[in-house]
């Protein structure tokens, strides 16, 4: 049985923008299909921006609209209010990169992370939040902390992080005591406030540790409702394994898993590191088999609902169809609180709005922040269309066939 959604429905895609908006997404994906132009501008944009060149208003007035909330709390919820009135919830997601920075710097990105849960708790539809770890803590730690490169390859004896952890020189281990506790007082005043916690997932070589630590707060946290999820990245041969294995381990431990399903975020740098280092890419090697992979994930989801809250967080049309199939072929309520959808704002407003419109659960990740900090999040999406075989040419061909429906 299948859902038969209709996700060319352009009227109901963007019936949130106005003309002018409409018009200036047309202006920036038709940009955006010059590789080279996009090339271009990510390599000199961040250093316009530190250089102190006059760039700012230009690019809040062009991607910065396009891709993030605002600035302030106070501007996501203008577009937080937009969505609520097409049924769409809100993931918000205070756009910090992470450095290496003192402890001062991280408790107070710890701070600002409560101040949007905060914030979202009053909100009638932002349920969600995201957080990074990497804004959190230092990377040089996390990256000592996750499993040898060899291990992969020698398959040898794995040392266990726990015995990692507790042989690593005190300075180090207050380092990482202190981002429990950041992480731990957040994830508290998520469950406080009944706010979806989210962490991101990042590069592979500094993974484990965020596992290890998504793992302990689930357990804490996960007892009766969902509280803390973390992110899978499909496109990572191992990353079926690992949802297997944490359902195990959620099962055992007598909590429910929350688990949010991407593609991924750092292909390039990740078969990059792996050609520099000489080991073998974690990543696969073909598109197909990433989406093999992500498929039989969503499958495995939705036939635990009772123990598994999942976000599936694609931009795939055929994926997102699938979804909604098994959950009729189920017999599962279209909005069942387990099951939610969601995209990046700016992106595939063809899938969000007209899943809403069907009844599903959906939201838009809406990142927010200064434009200085929010811009490595802009070059990723600048290159993700660029990059993405098709992804700029769809949103271009639905866009001009509303400018067409409009006459504009």
């Amino acid at each position: 049985m299948s859902s038969n959604i209709n996700l060319d429905n352009t009227e109901k895609a963007f019936a949130y923008k106005s003309d002018r908006l409409l018009k200036k997404a047309r202006f920036l994906f038709s940009c955006m299909k010059s590789a080279a132009l996009v090339k271009l501008a990510t390599k000199i944009t961040p250093w316009l921006i530190k250089s102190g060149f006059p760039i700012k208003k230009l690019i809040q007035k062009t991607l910065f609209e396009q891709f993030v909330g605002g600035q302030t709390l106070e501007d996501t919820g203008m577009v937080a209010s937009t969505l609520s009135k097409f049924n769409v919830q809100v993931i918000l997601d205070f756009g910090i990169e992470g450095g290496e920075k003192d402890d001062h710097h991280y408790d107070a990105a710890a701070e600002q992370f409560k101040k949007v849960i905060s914030y979202a708790s009053t909100q009638p539809n932002i349920p969600f939040i995201s957080i990074k770890i990497t804004g959190l803590t230092s990377v040089a730690l996390l990256e000592k902390l996750n499993s040898p490169l060899t291990y992969f390859e020698k398959n040898q004896d794995l040392i266990p992080l726990e015995t990692r952890i507790n042989e690593l020189p005190n300075e180090e281990l207050h380092k990482w005591n202190k981002l429990l506790d950041r992480v731990d007082s957040i994830s508290q005043l998520a469950a406080e406030k009944n706010i979806g916690l989210m962490i991101d997932a990042e590069e592979s070589w500094i993974q484990e540790p965020i596992d290890f630590m998504a793992e302990s707060l689930m357990k804490k946290y996960n007892k009766e409702k969902v509280i803390v999820y973390n992110t899978i990245q499909l496109y990572r041969q191992d990353r079926l394994n690992f949802l297997k294995n944490s359902f195990k381990h959620a099962r055992e431990n007598k909590y429910i898993l929350g688990i949010k399903l991407v593609r991924g975020a750092y292909m390039e740098k990740e078969n990059k590191r792996a050609q520099k280092l000489g080991y073998a890419t974690p990543i696969h090697l073909s598109k197909e088999a990433t989406d093999v992979d992500f498929n039989h994930a969503v499958e495995f989801c939705l036939t635990q609902l009772e123990f598994i809250s999942t976000i599936i967080a694609s931009h795939n049309e055929s994926s997102n169809l699938l979804a909604t199939d098994q959950l009729i072929n189920l017999s599962i309520q279209l909005n069942d609180p387990h099951v939610h959808f969601s995209q990046l704002f700016g992106m595939s407003d063809n899938l969000t709005f007209n899943l809403s419109d069907a009844g599903f659960n959906v939201s838009k990740y809406l990142p927010f922040g200064p434009i200085e900090e929010v811009i490595p999040y802009l070059m990723r999406r600048a290159e993700e269309n660029s990059s993405i075989s098709g992804q700029t040419t769809r949103e271009l061909n639905l866009i001009n066939k509303e400018c067409t429906r409009r006459q504009l």
